[in-house]
């Protein structure tokens, strides 16, 4: 997709104050190794660095009214890294779970895990519950952390769950449908998927939210995660809303409705 430049005579703030904000926005949040190697460290370097970016995008998210966040930070097929990079990330897991919920509640952030958790330490899983409970009322922002998560999974497990409830009666075949469907994603109760991010170069989505990205927008750019920052973000934004999103419409017909509402 191509990226807008920043235009240095308008602020973040004026820019925001300008755009219709998508409600439900995903990040794979990809390049903390190449950005780590550019400096001459390891990749764990990157992925530490990488921290500061989550806090930004929350903050960016939270100050302009976006409903909910999701960040991809632990694939089902991340398992497949070395080791050490592996036990990096799952420290780096434990140590945001530990300092960054308290501030996450503080602000009115809900945190949410999507993903098969049960691969996770017990002690992981134990902070994951608590840390979840501890936000569960809070409104102003859903952060969902995709961890252990792969779009084919979601699915394959929605289905598990249907076709549980209709072997045990509890549902008529006839009755599913996309909407059904939908009630067993892990992101259910959430607004629909708006836009996905990714960061650092790449053009793929690379088994993340598969179900959910059918209408959403797409959004590619060659920042590297630990670069990207709230500007970063408005950019990826302000993209978003030159596009005209149809949904199987054609244009003139998105354009009358548009006048009618």
């Amino acid at each position: 997709m191509a990226q807008l430049q920043s235009d240095t005579d308008t602020t973040l703030a004026e820019k925001s104050a300008l755009l219709n904000m998508p409600k439900h926005v995903a990040i794979i949040m990809d390049g903390n190794g190449r950005w780590a190697k550019k400096k001459g460290k390891i990749r764990t370097f990157g992925h530490r660095a990488g921290v500061e970016s989550v806090r930004a995008a929350v903050r960016y998210a939270r100050k302009n009214a976006i409903q909910s966040l999701t960040l991809f930070a632990f694939s089902s097929e991340n398992w497949k890294r070395p080791d050490e990079e592996v036990s990096v990330l799952m420290d780096l897991f434990n140590l945001v779970l530990n300092s960054e919920a308290k501030r996450l509640n503080k602000n009115g952030v809900r945190l949410k895990v999507l993903g098969d958790v049960s691969r996770f330490d017990r002690k992981l899983v134990d902070k994951i519950k608590r840390a979840e409970e501890m936000t569960a009322s809070n409104q102003d922002l859903v952060l969902n952390i995709a961890a252990n998560y792969g779009g084919r999974w979601d699915i394959v497990n929605a289905a598990k769950q249907l076709m549980s409830k209709v072997s045990e009666g509890e549902l008529d075949i006839a009755a599913v449908d996309e909407t059904e469907f939908d009630k067993y994603m892990s992101t259910q109760g959430l607004p629909e998927l708006d836009l996905l991010i990714r960061t650092g170069g790449e053009h793929r989505i690379s088994n993340f939210l598969l179900w959910q990205c059918a209408y959403a927008e797409l959004y590619f750019t060659d920042v590297l995660w630990p670069d990207f920052d709230e500007q970063a973000f408005a950019l990826a934004v302000k993209d978003f809303n030159v596009r005209q999103r149809r949904f199987g419409l054609i244009g003139e017909q998105v354009e009358t409705a548009e006048i009618e509402s």
